[in-house]
């Protein structure tokens, strides 16, 4: 099962401690110059998409740094950012502001969320650009679906979550660019830039949500 990117070009193996040279190796250009497009008939799944897709076009890098933002709408800058901005930024596209849903979760239920990371308190700077934190605030969403290994149980919109080891974990979105006969691109940004990518099944999944 091959594993390719599909926009941009052959991707580079960036400076990354989530993720070996060998599980990056596995994404390649893809073939094909002009990949099938699924229409999507809802209008908010199409906004989402669409939006995540534009931003491989001007997010070019990849930038874990904690920074301060404003509240709520705060983000970095589009020509950076880490996975969760991938998902935030489409979902904003429908007005729904993962920053302020998932900071006022914690606010009020702080103990369902995890201490990876040594809080004491919510942050409304970085909570929700964690990807155990939106893993957790879509599963009391109730918005988790079961993990499987058939690429037709994936539908454009989902939000997959992938373990990379070491204690990392890696979030993107499904698109309606078809990877194969059977199988969907993902939108995400791995350590390279947002990128649209053949890359479901590259890595262990630990997540999948249908928000819609």
């Amino acid at each position: 099962m091959s594993k390719r990117s599909i926009v941009g070009g052959l991707a580079l193996i960036p400076l990354c401690v989530s993720c070996s040279v060998k599980q990056f190796s596995q994404i390649t250009k893809i073939a094909s110059p002009a990949p099938t497009i699924v229409p999507i008939e809802s209008p908010q799944i199409r906004k989402i998409v669409a939006n995540a897709i534009e931003q491989s076009k001007v997010t070019h890098s990849y930038d874990p740094a904690y920074i301060k933002l404003a509240y709520p709408g705060g983000d970095v800058p589009l020509s950076t950012g880490v996975c969760t901005d991938v998902v935030i930024r489409a979902f904003r596209a429908v007005n729904i502001d993962l920053q302020k849903e998932v900071h006022q979760d914690i606010q009020r239920n702080f103990a369902a969320y995890p201490r990876n990371w040594g809080l004491a308190a919510p942050d409304s700077n970085i909570d929700h650009r964690r990807v155990p934190n939106l893993m957790v605030w879509l599963q009391r969403k109730g918005k988790a679906l079961p993990v499987k290994n058939n690429p037709q149980d994936y539908q454009p919109g989902d939000i997959v979550t992938w373990d990379f080891g070491g204690g990392q974990q890696h979030i993107g979105i499904v698109t309606n660019i078809r990877a194969t006969s059977d199988r969907f691109a993902i939108v995400d940004n791995a350590g390279w830039g947002t990128k649209v990518e053949d890359m479901l099944f590259v890595w262990k999944q630990i997540g999948h949500y249908r928000y819609f």
